[in-house]
């Protein structure tokens, strides 16, 4: 099933944002800078497009369906967007080949919103994964967020990360999140079938995010693991064991996610040692991930010393 939040149709949860957003827009009160912070995964972009689209629809024929969340994909925004050719709607975030949002690319957003618009609409900037703006990124967006031109809106998608304050506090700042529940009826829906059918309900905890949980399905599907049956020990030692992160690299965050979990189901205040090693990995995890290092000594060494220690 494909995720990309630009072409979901539904909204199944956050409509109080959305409400919220929607009636300081009639009022001609919405601020040009929004900031939506949240987990990973759990529909912060999926919340913007409908809201753009909200805004861009208004005046077309098959407008958003502001009664049910829905988009309707006849409608002429709708169908520029998917078409990356609306003129009053531009994505930033990070290229393929890149770790960070580099400066080129706010360079070249510049230029674009220095050009004169093609009609009258609000024109709206999507900038997901600010938490990946270099210095020299951020330090650009600044300046434009300082005194964008006219009827332009930003808005900016943080994965729970440190933001900035000198960005954060130009924005108007939502904090975006589900419960455990709400994630799991949201798969339920996109899925119209019962997720607990097709994983065990132990390979996901409170924090499990739509985007974490879809990630196990395909997982479970693309390398036929039987993961309704399988515990959380077992999955690890599985995907480790037969290199599955090595054939996709986005299973690596799913190892990271896997063993942060491992230890909050285990962890107690009286088992000492195992409280040393949940710090311990959690450093390893985060040096690993900033200065790129092998996932695979760090995996194995997780499975020698935790697992089968």
């Amino acid at each position: 099933m494909n995720l990309n939040p630009s072409t979901q149709k539904n909204l199944f949860e956050h409509k109080e944002i959305f409400i919220h957003l929607s009636k300081l827009n009639k009022n001609d009160k919405l601020p040009n800078k929004i900031l939506l912070s949240g987990e990973k995964g759990i529909g912060k972009s999926t919340l913007a497009y409908h809201f753009v689209n909200f805004i861009l629809s208004e005046n077309e024929e098959h407008s958003y369906n502001y009664e049910n969340n829905t988009i309707n994909s006849e409608n002429k925004s709708f169908k520029l967007l998917l078409n990356k050719s609306n003129p009053n709607f531009c994505l930033i975030d990070v290229a393929e080949d890149k770790k960070n949002i580099d400066i080129n690319q706010i360079r070249e957003l510049i230029i674009k919103l220095n050009k004169t618009s093609f009609n009258q609409k609000k024109r709206f900037v999507l900038i997901d994964n600010i938490e990946l703006l270099n210095i020299n990124s951020i330090n650009a967006l600044l300046k434009i967020l300082e005194e964008p031109n006219e009827n332009i809106n930003f808005i900016l998608i943080n994965n729970n990360k440190r933001v900035l304050p000198t960005l954060k506090s130009r924005c108007l700042n939502f904090k975006v999140f589900l419960t455990k529940d709400q994630s799991i009826r949201i798969v339920n829906q996109l899925l119209n079938d019962d997720i607990n059918t097709i994983i065990n309900n132990k390979l996901f905890d409170y924090y499990a995010t739509p985007g974490k949980l879809f990630k196990l399905i395909n997982l479970s599907v693309e390398y036929n693991l039987n993961l309704v049956n399988y515990d959380l020990s077992t999955t690890i030692k599985t995907i480790i064991k037969d290199k599955i992160y090595k054939k996709d690299k986005s299973i690596i965050e799913i190892i990271y996610y896997f063993i942060e979990l491992y230890f909050r189901n285990n962890i107690s205040c009286k088992n000492i040692s195992l409280l040393k090693s949940y710090h311990y990995f959690l450093k390893k995890i985060n040096n690993t991930k900033t200065y790129n290092l092998d996932e695979e000594t760090l995996f194995m060494e997780f499975e020698d010393r935790i697992l089968n220690g």
